[in-house]
Parts: C-alpha cells; structure tokens; sequence
C-alpha cells in the first residue's frame, strides 16, 4: 500500500504543458492544484523548452512533490513533432531529477485505462471521470491540465494498491507471479 504522498503529474507538450498535483493518503485522493503552462509568447522551442523547466522547477519548490508522474510520448507519424515532445518530457523529468524526485512514466492509454476504465477513452471522459473521483467539478477546461491531473491519479491508483512501479524493468517469472497472485493457483 502507498504511504502518503505528493505527486506531481504533468502531461508535457511543446505549446501547453499540463500539470496535476494530488496529494495521496492510503486510498484517499485530494486535488492540490491544477492548471496549464502556456508558452505561446515563445517563438523559439528552446525558450519553450526553458519555460518548461523553470515553471516544473517553480512547482516543486512551492508544493513539495515527492514524486514525479509524467506521460509517456505517444508514436506519431511526424518525427520531428514526436522528437519536440520527447524534449518537453525530458526538461520536466530533468526538474524533477535535480531535486531528487523519482519519477514514474506510464503510456497514454495507461492513464486513462487507470482513470476510466477505458483506454481509448477521450479526453472529455477523462475530464468528467477526474470531476467524479476528485469530487470537484471546478476542474479547469484546457484538457492538458486535466491530463497532467490523470497522469498523478494514475501514479496514485498505482501505488494505492499495491502495483510495482519501480520504473525497474525486472524480468518476471511464473514463481514470482504465483507467489504476488496465489488466488490464481487451481
């Protein structure tokens, strides 16, 4: 079971980088903050890349995050879109390393299969399904921020029951999977 904890979730992105953060307390889940980083004003990507860093880096300061919960980038048919978003992640994952947080990646159909139950679900489900389990209706309408509030719920239902999300990529064997799952031994 999860200790209490502060998680950070962001959804990067190379215009608007989402982010969540919740505070986790066993199964318990409450909304801390939520909102977009915008960067329209920058014209070139490396100031949208600093932008990131500075403003991920603002947010662990004043809330204390203990961990990091980021998505994943996604396959895209544009290369040089996929390679923009990757350096997004890397700057927010880079603020969270400098302050020592670890961070936990999950793809986007895990998080909204964590959230929904659906994993093709869109992002007006996952809105109104964050509403529901947050019991907030005042969550913002930029789906980024709402996004980024997924990734840290997710990393929550993770850790709240008992999922191994070492980010460690430990081959697994039938003994172990018998021994973490012995209601499905006949």
């Amino acid at each position: 079971m999860s200790k209490n904890q502060i998680i950070l979730g962001i959804d990067p992105g190379t215009r608007i980088t989402g982010y969540g953060i919740v505070y986790s307390f066993g199964q318990q889940l409450n909304l801390i903050v939520c909102g977009s980083i915008f960067m329209e004003k920058y014209d070139d990507h490396y100031d949208r890349l600093a932008c990131i860093f500075d403003r991920v880096n603002d947010l662990i300061k004043e809330y204390k995050p203990t961990c990091l919960a980021i998505e994943a980038p996604f396959y895209s048919k544009n290369v040089q879109s996929m390679l923009k978003l990757g350096r997004a992640q890397g700057v927010a994952m880079a603020a969270a390393l400098t302050h020592r947080l670890p961070v936990y990646e999950y793809a986007p159909r895990e998080i909204k299969q964590s959230v929904s139950g659906n994993g093709n679900a869109s992002k007006e489900q996952i809105a109104d399904m964050l509403k529901h389990i947050l019991h907030n209706d005042q969550l913002p309408e930029q789906a980024d921020a709402t996004d980024g509030l997924a990734a840290a719920v997710c990393h929550h239902f993770k850790t709240s029951h008992g999922i191994n999300v070492s980010g460690n990529k430990k081959k697994s064997s039938w003994a172990n999977f018998i021994k973490d799952h012995p209601d499905r031994v006949l």
